[in-house]
């Protein structure tokens, strides 16, 4: 996807540590039209005439832009497992922790069972593949609620953390894992070079 690599080249910031901010194009103010195009190269990728995804499935919040623009292109619902468990959340939860990154903690997801079940078909959407442990706590929940897992799609891969190797052993080898931009490296100092995949 060149569009999204022009803006990682041109506005994504080093903080060191591996953290790459895109918080000017993705995951705090959106880029809507950049998205948009980024969600149709993913239906284009995962749509089928007869099995489809039913759901499209992310984690709260940083996915949900990317999640909601693929699932209405795909003509499907966005499901997000939340970070919180709200009070008219009841009855059969399925729930996992996941590490958060950027903010060095861990958060449990959770997606209640009236919403997800063994009939969905699901497509896993998110902003980043680095580790892939959040990515893999939504795997987790789908084989909780022992639904099918059609794929795993991902704005931005930092191919250096091994995530995908990670979710490799999570899930099936024809389970399609695709991301739009890969990072090989950043380097580990702030503000210094940052190598995109051609």
């Amino acid at each position: 996807m060149e569009a999204l690599k022009k803006r990682i080249r041109e506005e994504a910031k080093n903080q060191g540590s591996g953290i790459l901010n895109v918080a000017g194009f993705v995951n705090h103010r959106i880029d809507a039209p950049l998205i948009f195009e980024c969600a149709c190269r993913f239906a284009s990728i995962f749509r089928s005439a007869n099995s489809g995804p039913t759901v499209v499935l992310t984690a709260e919040t940083s996915g949900i832009g990317p999640g909601l623009l693929t699932a209405s292109l795909l003509s499907v619902d966005l499901l997000f497992a939340r970070k919180k468990i709200p009070i008219t959340m009841t009855g059969q939860i399925y729930k996992t922790s996941a590490p958060l990154h950027t903010k060095e903690s861990e958060v449990m997801l959770a997606v209640s069972g009236d919403q997800l079940g063994t009939a969905d078909r699901v497509l896993i959407i998110d902003d980043f593949l680095a580790t892939g442990k959040t990515i893999a706590a939504l795997v987790r929940i789908v084989k909780q609620a022992e639904a099918e897992l059609l794929g795993i799609g991902a704005l931005i891969e930092k191919s250096f953390e091994g995530g995908r190797k990670l979710l490799r052993t999570k899930v099936s080898t024809n389970t399609p894992i695709v991301s739009l931009a890969t990072i090989e490296r950043i380097d580990p100092q702030p503000g210094r070079e940052i190598v995109i995949a051609n």
